[in-house]
């Protein structure tokens, strides 16, 4: 590549990161997925450059540049735990999933289209991928629930690797005319085995190093290493790349966060965000500029009938596979069905195909096809996901939270139309008599306004607890942009800035203290006792979070410890609503009950005067649930002849007076 070569990419490459943060931008005024308008862009940029400006982009670059880090960093922030409740359901999604979707894409597109049965496989393994970051995206927007959000992501993290083997067995029998299925099936394990082996020893290797440093730009820097040289190494063995990325990233992310400083974390994360932004933003840009609208117009009935298969195969795989696991709502499948996007995996690989041997005649249909599925799947499920998961009512807001937001609304609004007027008056465009007039008026107003917003959080402290936490954030954030300024200033030396960022990095990596939801008060009782409590945020040193969490009860007596057993997927929303009402927690982690599945022992100082305000709290937050018991009870030998319902959440409340209460 000589340097003509070299500025002309880097400037396509400075455009497009321009044209990717203008997009975002406006896509987010507009309420839309910004890689959704990403793809439209590319489309008219398609359609309205000359020949000569067109690109071609190599498979190579998708699949080795632009892939791993998208994949590693969602795998990376995929929690063991989450993913391992509904493991089974996603490897059924993944893997046999991923071989039906093959098979039923690959005969109903054989059948409509008159295309070769093998060349139909290949084109059913090369759509049987799904790519729903669209989607995720506006999961974490709208606070839908975080196991739905785990399952289709983390189907997709293994179905993209799974997809890529099928692919290239399926083309290889294509291109050779031979079948044979224990050859295929050993092949298979081989491939998809082998990557997902070494992307496990590659990521816990990574995690040892880590531990042993405290760098975070070697920290970040070993991790980017990892996300490519897994899939590199993986690759170079004739092995499952992607699924190394995938095992690399969830080991890693698992395991190293626990050897990082604070520091080092904060700049981990944000990197792999902006790392996956960029690739994003890139991949869906290159999806438009790469579709070829004249082919996809002379191939349109062939297309419709992709489509149709594809939706086919994948009602039959998302509604057949979850029959496994009951307890998963209808709702939720409709949602795991419709957001069964294609997007990346199925360009590169539809970009891959040669132009030899039995692919030479059709390889133009087989595009073009590839490419009016991504294209309906992000700019028709995509588009209307939006509207699916609010008609489903998968996002339920209170009407205590509703009236909160409107009444915190309205006392912005009304500050905001006096700050105008004062600045008016003050610029000489409003007259002292006019203003004398109006400003008690406007005064009386906004304390009125001010006084409903707080009745509002009085009863719904998880909106106030929420504010809180975005508050403290903000204020450690300007703490630190004050440090810098003393740093550059000369102000204090660079190891004292090192110390006093760490204590501020610490305070924004941990968890605040939070809310909770409706659960039936429990028992009380117990004698006398001290009771010393240990704040996850508190430290011997001075730090930010403590100084502002707890200003509000350092001063209050603490006169019982109370004791509140719940359910683990109550924890966030219990702790937060906690400490939106002043009230110190922590947590311990536990297990038990009969069916087996991990609680919180949250440790609580109580005040006399906020007993009751605690105990509302944890009735409001701890919900109720249905849950299904398919494991034998303790003492029944025998296997449950089908899943029994079981009615779980709640809190169990035990309180002990305490003689002294101490933070350490």
């Amino acid at each position: 590549m000589d340097g003509d070569s070299i500025i002309f990419s880097a400037r396509i490459f400075v455009i497009s990161l321009l044209i990717a943060s203008a997009v975002a931008v406006f896509a987010r005024r507009l309420r839309m997925p910004y890689t959704v308008g990403l793809v439209l862009i590319g489309l008219a940029l398609t359609v309205a450059l000359p020949p000569q400006w067109q690109i071609e982009i190599p498979p190579q670059v998708i699949l080795a540049l632009l892939i791993p880090p998208l994949v590693f960093e969602a795998a990376f922030h995929i929690r063991l735990d989450d993913l391992r409740r509904d493991f089974w359901l996603i490897m059924l999604l993944a893997v046999p999933g991923v071989i039906l979707t093959t098979l039923l894409v690959g005969a109903l597109v054989a059948w409509g289209t008159g295309l070769s049965l093998s060349l139909a496989m290949v084109f059913g393994a090369l759509v049987s991928a799904t790519d729903p970051v669209a989607v995720v995206a506006l999961f974490k927007r709208l606070g839908v629930p975080k196991r739905l959000q785990v399952l289709l992501e983390g189907e997709s993290l293994l179905n993209d690797g799974t997809a890529i083997v099928v692919f290239n067995i399926a083309l290889a029998i294509a291109l050779d005319g031979n079948f044979n299925l224990p050859q295929s099936a050993t092949q298979f394990v081989t491939v998809a085995g082998g990557g997902t082996l070494i992307g496990i020893a590659l990521g816990a290797l990574t995690s040892l190093f880590i531990r042993q440093i405290d760098d975070h730009l070697v920290e970040t820097t070993l991790t980017t290493a990892l996300a490519f040289g897994s899939y590199l190494l993986a690759e170079s063995l004739h092995v499952s790349g992607v699924l190394a990325v995938v095992a690399a990233g969830i080991v890693n992310g698992n395991t190293g966060p626990r050897g990082m400083s604070p520091t080092t974390r904060i700049v981990v994360f944000n990197f792999w965000e902006y790392a996956a932004f960029l690739a994003n933003s890139l991949v869906f840009l290159l999806i438009g500029l790469t579709i070829d609208v004249q082919m996809m117009l002379g191939n349109w009935q062939a297309i419709v009938w992709a489509i149709v298969a594809v939706s086919l195969a994948r009602a039959v795989a998302i509604y057949g596979f979850s029959l496994f696991q009951r307890e998963i709502p209808l709702r939720w499948k409709h949602v795991l069905y419709w957001g069964g996007l294609r997007g990346a995996i199925a360009l590169a690989l539809a970009l891959s195909l040669t132009t030899g041997g039995a692919l030479a005649e059709e390889r133009a249909r087989l595009q073009a096809m590839t490419f009016g599925v991504v294209l309906f799947t992000l700019l028709a499920q995509g588009v209307s996901m939006d509207w699916l998961t609010k008609r489903l009512k998968l996002v339920r807001r209170s009407e205590a939270q509703d009236e909160y937001d409107r009444r915190h609304a309205r006392v912005v609004a009304a500050r905001a139309s006096q700050s105008y007027l004062r600045r008016m008056h003050s610029q000489g465009l409003l007259s002292e008599n006019t203003w004398q007039m109006i400003a008690p008026a406007l005064e009386q107003k906004n304390a009125q306004l001010a006084e409903a917003m707080r009745e509002a959080a009085s009863t719904h402290p998880a909106a106030q607890a929420e504010e809180l936490d975005t508050a403290r954030r903000e204020g450690l954030r300007a703490q630190r942009t004050a440090l810098i300024g003393l740093l550059r200033d000369g102000v204090i030396a660079e190891d004292i800035y090192a110390e006093l960022a760490g204590e501020v990095d610490a305070a924004l990596t941990q968890t605040p203290f939070a809310t909770v939801a409706p659960a039936p008060a429990g028992t009380r009782g117990g004698a006398s006792s001290r009771a010393r409590l240990k704040s996850r945020a508190s430290s011997d040193k001075m730090n930010p979070r403590s100084a502002l969490m707890r200003s509000a009860v350092m001063n209050t007596s603490i006169n019982h410890l109370v004791l509140a057993v719940i359910q683990e997927q109550d924890l966030d929303a219990a702790t937060r609503a906690l400490g939106g009402v002043g009230v110190p927690v922590t947590f311990l982690s536990s297990a038990g009950g009969f069916l087996g599945r991990r609680n919180a022992t949250l440790l609580i100082g109580l005040p006399e005067e906020k007993e009751e305000q605690a105990l509302e709290v944890l009735e409001r937050v701890c919900r109720q649930r249905v849950e299904y018991l398919t494991l034998p009870m303790e003492g029944t030998p025998l296997p449950l002849p089908a899943p029994v319902p079981v009615t779980v959440g709640g809190a169990t409340v035990f309180a002990l007076p305490v003689e002294k209460y101490e933070e350490i």
